[in-house]
């Protein structure tokens, strides 16, 4: 996993941005803002941008009942994630995971073939400690 001081312990500001897009569940809103971050950043800490931008697009493909596309982001969002755990950078991304694997078992179990919406509820959000800067 790439150390907090590789990456000079700042995220992105448009990786702010997309985060609390994603808590306020505008899941598309928060993809442009990743994927921008996701873009400018050169170094390791992109893949983390990319995994926490594919979760929020498969939730919202999972929010428009398209579950295939939904499990393929969200472990194609595991792949990107990997080297991360617990807390990094303020996010915890730990959970993110976990929450990610609830929604993705929820899917192959078939939990979501019989309801005609999905609640939104279901998503839980990323928690994040933004510092204050000095």
């Amino acid at each position: 996993m790439p150390t907090n001081s590789d990456l000079s312990n700042k995220l992105h500001p448009n990786a702010i941005k997309g985060i609390l897009l994603f808590n306020q569940k505008k899941f598309f809103e928060a993809h442009e803002e990743l994927e921008f971050a996701w873009r400018a950043e050169p170094g390791p800490i992109r893949d983390l941008y990319r995994g926490i931008l594919q979760i929020g697009v498969a939730y919202y493909h999972l929010s428009n009942r398209n579950f295939s596309g939904a499990q393929k982001l969200i472990g194609r969002a595991m792949k990107w994630l990997k080297p991360y755990s617990g807390f990094y950078l303020g996010i915890n991304i730990g959970k993110l995971k976990n929450d990610a694997i609830v929604i993705l078992k929820k899917i192959t179990q078939g939990d979501f073939d019989h309801i005609d919406s999905i609640n939104t509820d279901l998503f839980n959000l990323i928690e994040i400690q933004l510092q204050k800067e000095k």
